[in-house]
Parts: C-alpha cells; sequence; structure tokens
C-alpha cells in the first residue's frame, strides 16, 4: 500500500491551489488536467522556438508558462521562467536557454507524476 507524499516531499506547493479553489475538488481536478496538457505543449514549444532562433517567441512562452507554473508552487522554476522570458526577448545570454528549458521539462515531469497521485487520492489533500 502506497503512502501519500507528504508536502515536505513535494516538488509541488498546492497551497495556493487550493486556496483559490475554495477546496472546490471538482476545480482542483480541472486546474490539475489543465496544468498536464499546457506542460507538454509549453516545453515542445520553447524548444522549438529555441532551435528556430525564435526567441522573443520563446521569452513570450516563457512568460505564459510561468503563469501555470506559479499556480502549482513550483516558485523555482517560475523565477528561471521569469529569467529565461527576459533574456529571450532581448536575445541575451542565449546559451543558458537550454538548460532552463531542460529543467522546465524536468521538473514538470516530476510535478505531472505527483499531480497523478494528488489526484487518485484527492481526498487526503485536500
Amino acid at each position: 500500500m502506497r503512502l501519500f507524499l507528504s508536502q515536505s516531499d513535494m516538488k509541488t506547493d498546492l497551497t495556493y491551489l487550493k486556496e483559490m479553489s475554495g477546496g472546490n475538488q471538482a476545480l482542483i481536478l480541472e486546474m490539475i488536467d489543465i496544468f498536464k496538457n499546457q506542460v507538454v505543449e509549453f516545453a515542445d514549444g520553447m524548444e522549438q522556438h529555441f532551435l528556430d532562433k525564435e526567441y522573443e517567441k520563446l521569452g513570450k512562452l516563457a512568460h505564459k508558462a510561468k503563469s501555470s507554473i506559479s499556480i502549482m508552487g513550483l516558485t523555482e522554476l517560475a523565477s528561471q521562467l521569469k529569467s529565461l522570458e527576459l533574456m529571450a526577448c532581448a536575445g541575451n545570454d542565449v546559451e543558458k536557454y537550454p538548460a532552463i528549458i531542460e529543467k522546465f521539462k524536468i521538473e514538470t515531469t516530476e510535478a505531472v507524476s505527483e499531480l497523478d497521485e494528488v489526484t487518485k487520492n484527492l481526498e487526503l489533500y485536500f
């Protein structure tokens, strides 16, 4: 029998999601589902914009991704996306983009796994 993850063991911090949803489990599930779909699109898009040297588009997408990431409490990643947004929109420090994009992919994959566990045992988390 698998024990639920304690908040201290989790990469995500669902405090804001809990507050903004008022504990409405249907809304929480919807927000988690949207997040899971968006992060895949964001990762693919950021990678493609980087490969195509479309840095301004990369910066705008990083800005958009930052909002979703923040809702799930991934504050360090949100901060790095803000840096990517500013660098990419200015076309600066291009050599730093791949590491941030890769970190985004790794951390959001881990977050999606956590959120899958949360949705299976929602009553334990909310």
